[in-house]
Order: C-alpha cells, then sequence, then structure tokens
C-alpha cells in the first residue's frame, strides 16, 4: 500500500516549487507552510518557505522560517547563509557577522561545495573579514588612546592578548611530549626575578666562554645533537638528523656528568652546581653548549617537560641570530641570560656566517614547591623501576 503521507508531501513540495518557478510567492508560501507542517524537523521546507517570504519582502516571516529552518538543524549551510544575507539586507552588520561565522565554521573546504553555495560561502568570507578588520581597527583607536599614559612594558602581555584575540597572532600554550604539570602558568620568556641566581650565572660568562673555546680549539666531544633512529619518523628534524650543523658538547647528560667533557670545563660546572637543576633519575639535570653553525635553523618543537625549565647563556652570538619562543621573538645577547619555558612551541636560527653558541641548562619551574619537586623525582624513579628505560631530553 502506498504511502498516503508521503505521496501527500511530494505533490505538495512539487506544487511549491511550481509556484516558486511562477515567482507566485503567495501561493509558494502557503504550499511551503503546508509541508513544513507535515515535516517540522526537515529544515528544507522552512528554506523554501523563507524564499517565499522573502519574494513577498515579508522580513519578519523570512527570519522567523530560517529559525526553524536553523531549530531543525543548527548546521544548515544555506539556512546560515540565508540568515546571514538577510540580516546584511536589513543593515543589521553585527547579527550578520555571527551568522556568516557560522556559515564558515560548517562550510567544507570551498573546491568540496557543491557550485550553488560556492558564492554564499565566499560572500560570507568576504563579509566576515571586512567585519573583523573593523572590528579589531576600532578596538585598537579606542585601547591607544586609553594607553597613552601608560608604559610600554607593563602592557605587553595585554597588547598580546588583543593580537590573539583578533587572530593577528596565534595561541601557545604548553605542551610537552612527556610529563605535564597542570596549573602552571604557560610563560614564554620569565621575569628576571623569579631567577636570583641569573647575575651569578651571566658573572661566569667570561670563564664558561673561554672553556668552551678550549673544547672548541681541540675540537673532540662535539657530537650531532638530533640522533634519532633512521626508522623512526623524522619528521621536522631530518636535516638535522645526525649533522653536526647543530652540535651538542654535553656536560650533563641524563642527569649526570659526561665523562670526559665535564672535567674540560670545571669553572662552568662549579657555577652549574650553585642554580637549582631538577633532579630526575635518567632524565635531567642536563647542560650542554649548543653550536648553531652558519645559516642553520632548529625547527619549530617543543620539549619533554614543563616541569623544568632552560636556561641560556649565550656566549657567541653573530648578527642575524633569533629564537622564538610563541608569539615572542628574542635576539642573543653575549652574557644576558634568560629563562623560558620549552615546551611551548620554540624555534631558532644562524642566518649568519659565523658559528652561534649557547650554553644550555634546565631549572626546577619556580612555581613548584619543594614537596612536588621531591615527588616528581620519586616519579622518575618510578618510572625507571617499572620500565628500565629514560626519555630523551629536547632542548635549544
Amino acid at each position: 500500500m502506498p504511502d498516503s503521507t508521503g505521496t501527500a508531501t511530494s505533490e505538495v513540495k512539487a506544487l511549491a516549487m511550481q509556484a516558486m518557478e511562477r515567482r507566485d510567492f503567495v501561493q509558494a508560501r502557503a504550499l511551503c507552510e503546508q509541508w513544513a507542517q507535515q515535516h517540522p524537523k526537515d529544515p528544507q521546507p522552512w528554506i523554501h518557505l523563507a524564499l517565499a517570504c522573502r519574494g513577498l519582502k515579508d522580513d519578519q516571516a523570512e527570519e522567523g522560517a530560517i529559525a526553524q529552518a536553523l531549530r531543525a538543524d543548527s548546521h544548515d549551510l544555506m539556512a546560515l547563509l540565508m540568515r546571514g544575507h538577510l540580516f546584511e539586507r536589513l543593515g543589521k552588520r553585527h547579527e550578520a557577522a555571527r551568522a556568516y561565522q557560522a556559515a564558515r565554521l560548517v562550510a567544507p573546504p570551498m573546491e568540496q561545495l557543491v557550485a550553488h553555495l560556492r558564492p554564499g560561502v565566499a560572500r560570507a568570507m568576504e563579509f566576515s573579514d571586512r567585519y573583523h578588520q573593523d572590528y579589531a581597527r576600532a578596538v585598537d583607536e579606542v585601547l591607544a588612546r586609553e594607553a597613552q599614559s601608560l608604559s610600554g612594558n607593563e602592557l605587553d602581555r595585554f597588547r598580546l592578548s588583543i593580537d590573539i584575540l583578533m587572530g593577528r597572532k596565534p595561541r601557545y600554550e604548553s605542551r610537552p611530549l612527556g610529563y605535564f604539570v597542570p596549573q602552571l602558568a604557560p610563560v614564554e620568556f620569565f621575569d628576571r626575578d623569579a631567577f636570583p641566581w641569573l647575575e651569578a650565572v651571566e658573572a661566569c660568562t667570561a670563564d664558561v666562554r673561554e672553556e668552551f673555546l678550549q673544547v672548541l680549539a681541540q675540537d673532540t666531544g662535539f657530537v650531532p645533537y638530533v640522533r634519532q633512529s633512521e626508522d623512526q619518523p623524522l619528521n621536522q628534524w631530518a636535516e638535522l638528523n645526525h649533522s653536526l650543523k647543530w652540535s651538542a658538547f654535553h656536560l650533563l647528560k641524563e642527569g649526570v656528568p659526561v665523562p670526559g667533557n665535564a672535567q674540560r670545563c670545571p669553572k662552568t660546572m662549579a657555577m652549574l652546581s650553585q642554580v637549582p637543576q631538577p633532579v630526575q633519575s635518567g632524565r635531567t639535570p642536563v647542560a650542554l653548549f649548543s653550536a648553531l653553525k652558519p645559516h642553520t635553523r632548529i625547527p619549530p618543537h617543543t620539549g619533554v617537560s614543563n616541569a623544568r625549565l632552560l636556561t641560556h647563556l649565550p656566549l657567541i652570538v653573530p648578527p642575524h641570530c633569533q629564537f622564538r619562543v610563541g608569539n615572542t621573538v628574542r635576539e642573543w645577547v653575549p652574557g644576558q641570560a634568560w629563562v623560558f619555558d620549552d615546551t611551548i612551541e620554540h624555534e631558532a636560527r644562524n642566518d649568519s656566517d659565523q658559528l652561534r653558541v649557547i650554553l644550555i641548562f634546565d631549572v626546577w619551574h619556580p612555581a613548584l614547591s619543594e614537596a612536588e619537586k621531591r615527588m616528581i623525582s620519586a616519579l622518575a624513579r618510578a618510572q625507571d623501576a617499572f620500565m628500565g628505560a629514560s626519555p630523551d631530553n629536547y632542548s635549544n
């Protein structure tokens, strides 16, 4: 027995389409209302009803029909585009921008769209982009006036928040490859005040640099920083794998002094003994001379754990060398150390014709309590007891 409801719906739908083709919007509206009553959870009759109401210039009814279509399916692309178009036509710019942005979020890539939807999606993209630019410009103008009496440094974090809000810069978070301590703020470069030992480290720069130069003259003990097995996915490390373009002279590695290397740098080792390096069996502390050859770039990457931070003490820095952590780009200055969170994406580059050298070592995160440090050290011992293995360390 044929489905009488289905047959009736098909007939109503067909008659509604014919009325639309004749531009008989009064008849089309009546038929679409009947169709929608039969299938209220299908967005299609509501979309066609909205089109009929548009033909009748009944903006309120058109808006109501579009709302019903989106109640039936809040992700319906055609309904979202129609809502944006309606609001744009009515001069409701903010509402149009929200509708068009929603359409952009649900739309597939342009090449995957059916042909009749492409112009609407292109319009949504153009409108929302222009709206966002105008919004950012208006906000910037107000904030610039408000900030005239304030100093630049105290607003650095706020300015970054606006750049992220406006989409001018990406948002970076702590993404360690291994152990993650929650509720530690992801700070790119830390304030020096959190590390009272930094000045003592910097005061040793000349001695540390002299020891490095002696090591460099002997040209022994340097190894490629990246040493991954060829049967492992290399990803961004392919160019530097087993390459001395980025080499390391390890002083402390996987928690212990490196035989033959540490003894050659007694002043450097003495300095390191005075800083709060983390104790994680088979993992930390670490310390090394990082040598980056001319025209070499270390690709973006993240470190193993946010329980410890990395310190850079620049020793040899030619011009055109840069270091980026998250959204912040800095240039090294010999003898001026900094501490950063290497679990935030970072990269380094040497665009000069000379060697760049930095002493790198890790320290406990200053926000950790003594109890937490003790338990993190115990965690490493527990992991080793179970696995009998140590994870690799990554730094710059």
